[in-house]
């Protein structure tokens, strides 16, 4: 009884840890929870967030060079043996020429110091001072570039799994209305009605939508999977879509011109350039600045102990301090410094002019995006026409072929053209919906 006791504790513990180490894997969520969870979860936005974190100590540490330096320094010193130095023998009566051996000191000696620097003037710092807040928005920018590229390809993903579903439901309703065709001329065979090869016409196309919907339901799953690598997530857990098709807003309104012709400045590129060409700007000031002095105070105050008793070693000091100034002029260094600047005057020039190019090539973007998207729906729209024919010259092929006035193989072309025009539908679909997200980064809605 004890040792069955004993058991059902142990089976209970890992029970218990079991449901700890398992999480809820089961998540619902609509387009915009999906971003946000990618937000938090996505490697590429998480290590560019600790980017920010990093860049914040950085401009720590490039303030900390302005604040006094202190250090502090000890030694101890055993002279196994102690120097010795020649004097001259006159200096003992010795003869002239002759030297006699003297050693001078003891042979513990032991210094404690502590100094400091603070530096005074230096333009170079000045400048690191003035460019720490646009280092930081470097990073920042980064960091929404981040966010933005992750929401884009979240969004996309989002799309295909809803465009996926949607095939489904249409290869869901070809096989429903093939089926009872299928049986249907098959009951007219057995009657006489039709031929054998009617059946098997009808039959061929049935187990071909059959297959296509098997591979569809299997990519399905794959594109399940790429959403979830896009936002972070776990492969293995579960995920299902609360946002469908309609509650995507497909218009030619969302591709209507921008009245502010400066949209450019919205997109994230443009503010990471330009935040590049200031970088570059300050640090031309920087090199600039290498041609003035620079000014520190410092101080020292040490305490040297001596004796020949390692036991008496810390009994008397014999203290020392000092203050003062440092002057350091630059005069003269092969000319680096004057080529330095010159090498950061070419960057400076670089830097405007891809700033200049990035505001042509992101405004053609923008209008590349507005025209895909236009031809897009145009296309769509097109397409959803061409269904609606498709199955109703299919429904007709049925009316005639069961009239008698129509043939099978009619009934077969109408078929096969509705699945074509379903699977156009189904990518012209799937083009629109990106070419809007296209769109959309184009003119800098994503943010």
């Amino acid at each position: 009884m004890k040792r069955i006791l004993i058991m059902m504790i142990c089976l209970a513990g890992s029970l218990k840890g079991f449901s700890q180490a398992q999480p809820d894997q089961t998540y619902s969520f609509s387009i915009n929870e999906a971003i946000n969870y990618a937000y938090e979860h996505k490697d590429s936005v998480v290590n560019a967030g600790l980017d920010v974190k990093s860049a914040d100590f950085k401009v720590k540490e490039t303030v900390g060079q302005g604040l006094p330096q202190i250090n502090g320094t000890a030694s101890f010193q055993d002279y196994l043996k102690i120097p010795t130095t020649l004097l001259p023998g006159e200096f003992f009566g010795q003869p002239a020429g002759t030297f006699i051996p003297v050693k001078f000191g003891v042979k513990y000696q032991s210094n404690l110091s502590l100094s400091a620097t603070q530096l005074l003037f230096d333009p170079s710092y000045i400048v690191g001072l003035q460019g720490r807040a646009t280092y930081k928005e470097l990073y920042n920018r980064a960091y929404t570039r981040s966010k933005i590229e992750v929401a884009v390809n979240v969004t996309k993903a989002y799309y295909q799994v809803l465009v996926s579903n949607e095939q489904i439901k249409l290869l869901d309703a070809n096989i429903k209305q093939l089926k009872q065709q299928m049986d249907q001329t098959a009951a007219q065979n057995k009657q006489g009605f039709v031929e054998k090869i009617d059946v098997d016409r009808i039959t061929v196309q049935y187990n071909n939508l059959i297959t296509t919907r098997e591979n569809t339901v299997r990519l399905l799953a794959l594109n399940y999977q790429l959403l979830k690598f896009q936002m972070g997530m776990p492969i293995e857990y579960n995920l299902t879509l609360k946002d469908g098709l309609s509650d995507v807003d497909l218009n030619e309104d969302v591709a209507a011109t921008v009245a502010d012709t400066s949209f450019y400045r919205n997109r994230i590129e443009y503010g990471l350039t330009e935040t590049n060409l200031k970088l570059s700007e300050f640090d031309l000031k920087r090199q600039k600045a290498q041609f003035l002095p620079k000014l520190s105070a410092n101080a020292s105050l040490s305490e040297s102990y001596q004796d020949n008793s390692f036991s008496n070693l810390y009994s008397n000091s014999f203290p020392s301090s000092y203050i003062g100034l440092t002057l350091n002029i630059p005069i003269f260094n092969g000319f680096q410094r004057a080529n330095q600047v010159k090498q950061s005057q070419i960057t400076v020039q670089k830097n405007q002019n891809n700033l200049n190019s990035l505001k042509n090539s992101l405004t053609l973007q923008a209008n590349r995006a507005k025209i895909t998207y236009i031809n897009g729906l145009q296309s769509l729209n097109n397409q959803k026409r061409n269904q609606e024919l498709a199955r109703e010259v299919l429904r007709i092929s049925k009316i005639k072929y069961e009239q008698g006035v129509g043939s099978s193989i009619e009934v077969t072309q109408a078929q096969t053209a509705l699945e074509d025009a379903d699977n156009k539908y189904i990518q012209g679909l799937y083009d629109a919906l990106v070419s809007k997200v296209d769109l959309d980064k184009a003119y800098g809605r994503i943010q």
